[in-house]
């Protein structure tokens, strides 16, 4: 299981997410551009030591990661707020590649075209979302639950 980053705008998210992925051992995709400077020390407060920790794969952009995501035969599960399937409704697969969109802006609607599933957080009524670290996590923490994927803290 993969989680992906599409173009991510903020450098204090973006390092929490990393920091996310290294404690529960899962490769993160970075797909740029990025709306910060994207290096190990720009995100070394952000994510502290966890940087170096973690499996980061660099995109250069969607199309590149969309061809290695095709070609791995992966599945893309990407979590919006335009989604209708609730997220704890999803049936996560081992090697599936659940992917967070922009802080400012989500992502553009090629993207959500591409996706194979498109699941949401239930939220209470006439809330805009929840902060898309907290979100990966929660999502994250449900796909490695489904699959038996948790990291044996042995």
């Amino acid at each position: 299981m993969n989680l992906a980053l599409y173009q991510p705008d903020i450098a204090q998210n973006t390092g929490t997410m990393i920091r996310l992925a290294a404690c529960l051992n899962v490769p993160i995709d970075i797909i740029e551009p990025c709306g910060f400077p994207f290096s190990a020390r720009g995100l070394k407060r952000a994510g502290m030591d966890y940087v170096e920790t973690a499996e980061i794969n660099r995109h250069t952009n969607w199309e590149t990661f969309n061809e290695w995501r095709k070609s791995e035969g992966r599945r893309l599960i990407l979590l919006t707020t335009k989604a209708a399937i609730p997220y704890t409704e999803c049936s996560f697969k081992p090697d599936d590649i659940i992917m967070v969109g922009r802080e400012s802006a989500g992502v553009e609607d090629f993207v959500h075209d591409a996706a194979d599933e498109r699941v949401i957080i239930p939220m209470h009524g006439g809330l805009r979302s929840i902060n898309v670290a907290i979100s990966a996590g929660m999502v994250l923490g449900e796909a490695l639950r489904q699959t038996g994927l948790f990291t044996n803290p042995e």
